[in-house]
């Protein structure tokens, strides 16, 4: 375990520094930071030069990508909040209560349809972890002014709970496989999912709400430093997780739930105070993807004809249609309904949510169907929705310019100027 954790350290810590001498001229081209960070895990993994080696079920790995998407979830929740569902545009709210349902269903069909040596569960848990999107790997879109700040908006919003909406049928479906593995009654398998979805809300809640209120009186009276305005609000994300685990609920619940508790006692604080900065963010997800190249060289050759199409699946018609179909008497134009369908990327939640379901289940392996099918739509979102970024931004823009004045396209929207300074894009 040293000596795994020094190698990664110093491969990682490297790459890192190096990508940052030259980061401002990388970001005026089509490569993005995702990419390269993917790619150099390919390059140096055993299949590669052979300087670093992961297991998916190691130690590092596990406690890299759990701290990720702990943070990550905090992060989100405690930025945007769930009053950012009810914002008057209602964009948001439709990809999330509509478009994400159908999302999972068609996922979960497609994967019925093309994978007949997999259960509907198995095929629905694949679905479910398809459905998490990663505005991280869209960045230039929601960074570019030249699209409305409504697009904008709800995709940031979208990205930020859709993964914490999932969580609790991720917990589901992987409590319904454990107890059809161990051919417990139905009524385990309530149980179970029950108990570490209820004991996670209530621990989130608790630790939010007190927590950000002594925060905040802290704040308001000078007692705190400046220096922990930001790490003390991080620490209620990782003290609601470890609390909850330990009493059997879903820490990944918990951190969401807190978050959004937080975001409530929090108010007077500025948003930099109580979201995961950027600067960590991005190094945890860019950790994330690292790891995900170096592991995944050995398992694509195992690829085949059904699980690259249903990665494309995924990625289109899977993602495309659903939003289109939330967004039917929007107004909106059936473009701005391609356009933020076609960016739903793959990325952290999901290769968090695979690792965890290797982690929990003996019957599904990194190199079996679900972990493959994955693998292969987080790669080819990786690369695929990086390099459309700028030039789809373009093409969008000049067709919101055609669109006439009173389109919803061109309202007047407030900006989530916070998200965008955040690890959250």
């Amino acid at each position: 375990m040293a000596n795994e954790l020094t190698t990664f350290v110093l491969i990682f810590g490297t790459l890192l520094f190096v990508f940052g001498l030259f980061s401002r001229k990388i970001a005026g081209t089509v490569v993005t930071a995702q990419m390269m960070f993917l790619a150099a895990g390919m390059l140096l993994s055993p299949i590669g030069l052979d300087l670093i080696s992961l297991s998916p079920k190691s130690g590092l790995v596990l406690g890299i990508i759990k701290v990720a998407l702990v943070l990550t979830f905090f992060s989100d929740a405690s930025a945007i909040g769930l009053h950012s569902l009810f914002l008057k545009e209602r964009l948001s709210s439709r990809l999330l209560f509509f478009g994400l349902p159908l999302t999972i269903c068609l996922g979960t069909a497609f994967a019925t349809l093309l994978f007949p040596d997999i259960t509907f569960t198995e095929a629905a848990l694949l679905g479910v972890i398809l459905a998490t999107t990663d505005a991280a790997l869209a960045q230039k879109v929601v960074e570019e002014r030249k699209v409305p700040t409504l697009v904008r908006k709800g995709l940031i919003i979208e990205s930020g709970l859709n993964d914490g909406a999932v969580m609790p049928l991720f917990i589901f479906v992987i409590a319904l496989e454990t107890v059809e593995e161990m051919n417990k009654p139905l009524g385990t398998f309530l149980t179970i999912a029950l108990e570490q979805i209820g004991f996670g809300i209530i621990v989130g809640i608790v630790i939010g709400l007190v927590g950000g209120w002594l925060f905040s009186r802290a704040f308001m009276s000078g007692s705190m430093s400046e220096i922990y305005y930001r790490t003390g609000f991080l620490t209620l994300a990782l003290i609601s997780w470890i609390v909850a685990e330990y009493i059997g609920g879903s820490g990944f619940v918990a951190a969401f739930a807190a978050g959004l508790a937080t975001r409530t006692t929090a108010r007077k604080l500025t948003e930099e105070e109580v979201i995961l900065p950027k600067a960590e963010g991005n190094t945890l997800s860019l950790a994330v993807l690292f790891i995900l190249g170096v592991m995944s060289v050995e398992y694509l050759p195992l690829v085949n004809l059904k699980i690259f199409a249903y990665a494309v699946l995924s990625l289109t018609v899977v993602r495309m249609v659903p939003v289109v179909i939330s967004l039917i008497g929007s107004h909106l134009d059936i473009r701005t309904g391609l356009f933020i369908g076609w960016f739903g990327p793959r990325g952290l939640a999901s290769i968090v949510l695979m690792l965890i379901a290797i982690e929990r289940l003996e019957g599904i392996k990194v190199s079996g169907t679900i972990g493959l099918a994955v693998i292969t739509t987080v790669i080819i979102s990786v690369f695929a929705h990086g390099i459309t970024s700028g030039p789809a931004s373009n093409w969008y823009a000049r067709i919101v310019a055609t669109l006439p004045p009173d389109a919803p396209e061109k309202e007047d929207v407030e900006e989530l100027p916070a998200l965008l300074e955040t690890g959250t894009v």
